[in-house]
Parts: structure tokens; sequence; C-alpha cells
């Protein structure tokens, strides 16, 4: 039993993590579901690396002790969220970290609430916008179960309720993006508009009286 005031972390870091496919997917999950640090995203994989090695150890129990103990894992599952109740052990290999991410109450008051962008919704999680229940809930990463899901509200004095009703009307009353078009272009061809050609007149140059002069004396010459 160690010290409470310096509990085990409860994540691991990849073995790699300075590999460059792994840190553009990560970045690209960070802006996705609004994750402050990549330690949110690790304790996810953590999570998710957990909920596959109970799932193996019970394919690799006997028929008699599997029957007993697989309900309890699925049950536990389908109470957040990540499965169905008639899903089985291979449903639960089948998971990925976005499936774990997308139960987060942030990502539900994004879904629910048609904000912005995820980062938006999260400020709105932390300043206590947001009730489940009769209970506000301040923590973006708190894990929405499938009963809560409904109950996800806001505050009844919440100064974003006026925010939210016009970013709902706004994604209503946009019209369907056109994606025929009229008629197809052909590959290789540029459209040019033809300008009309304007005429000029060249107008003859006024001479000096001057030149005028020593015109006169060259033909009397």
């Amino acid at each position: 039993m160690g010290d409470p005031k310096n509990p085990r972390r409860v994540w691991k870091k990849p073995k790699r993590p300075m590999n460059y496919d792994l840190k553009m997917e990560e970045l690209k999950t960070l802006g996705t579901f609004g994750l402050k640090t990549k330690r949110e995203l690790w304790k996810a994989h953590t999570q998710l690396s957990r909920l596959r090695h109970q799932a193996r150890s019970l394919l690799a129990l006997r028929q008699e002790i599997r029957e007993k103990k697989e309900p309890v894992l699925l049950q536990s599952l389908a109470k957040v969220g990540l499965v169905e109740e008639s899903s089985t052990l291979d449903d639960v290999l089948n998971l990925q970290v976005t499936d774990l991410l997308s139960r987060r109450l942030q990502t539900v008051v994004l879904k629910k609430f048609s904000f912005n962008t995820p980062y938006q919704a999260r400020q709105a999680v932390v300043h206590g916008h947001i009730m489940i229940g009769d209970r506000i809930v301040n923590v973006p990463s708190y894990v929405v179960r499938a009963n809560e899901e409904k109950q996800v509200s806001l505050a009844p004095n919440s100064s974003l309720s006026k925010l939210v009703e016009q970013l709902e009307k706004s994604k209503a009353e946009q019209p369907p993006a056109e994606n025929s078009e009229s008629q197809p272009k052909e590959e290789g061809k540029v459209e040019t508009t033809e300008q009309p050609k304007v005429e000029t007149t060249e107008q003859p140059k006024e001479q000096s009286p001057d030149e005028e002069t020593k015109v006169e004396n060259s033909s009397t010459k």
C-alpha cells in the first residue's frame, strides 16, 4: 500500500512516442474530441487494453466458468453504452479508442447541443453549465451511462441557453449542399471568357507653330 497522496499512474505511454504516423494520428484524435493533452488519450488507450485483456482471459476459460463470468463484463459495458446487451466477447475485442472517447460528457454535450467545436463544449462543461439530472457535472471526461444520456441538460440559470437556441436555428436553416452539377466539365479544358475588343482610333497629333514654319520653308525650297 502506497501513500494516498502519490497514487499510481492509471495510464501508459506508447512504446514509440516519436513515431511520425502515431503522432499525426494522436493529433487528429485530440482535435476531433477536443482533448486537452495526450494524457487523456493515453488513459483511454490503457482502459481499452484492460477491457481487451479481460475479454481474452475469459475466452481462455472453460465453458462452464465462462458462462458465469462473461455476462458480468458485458452487462457492465452495456450500462456505459459501449456494447449492446446481446453482444459477445468478439464485440469487446473489436472496440476502438474512439468508442470510449465518444462516451465522454464533452462529446455527448457537443452532439446534443450542436456546439461549433468540441472545445466550446468543453468550456461549457468546465464552467458548470451542464447538468445530469439534478446535479451539475463539471468534469469533461465523465463517462455518461446509457440511462443518463437523456438526462443531460443545461443548467436553469445558464447564460448559454440563448446561444444554444441560435446554434440550433442556424443549423436548421442551412440549405443542403448541392452536390450535382448541371453540366459536367471536360477534363483538361479551362473555361475562358472572351472580352470584347475595344477599337481605338489614333488621333493626329497637333503640330506646334515652329514645326509648321519649318514645313513651309522646306516646301518653298
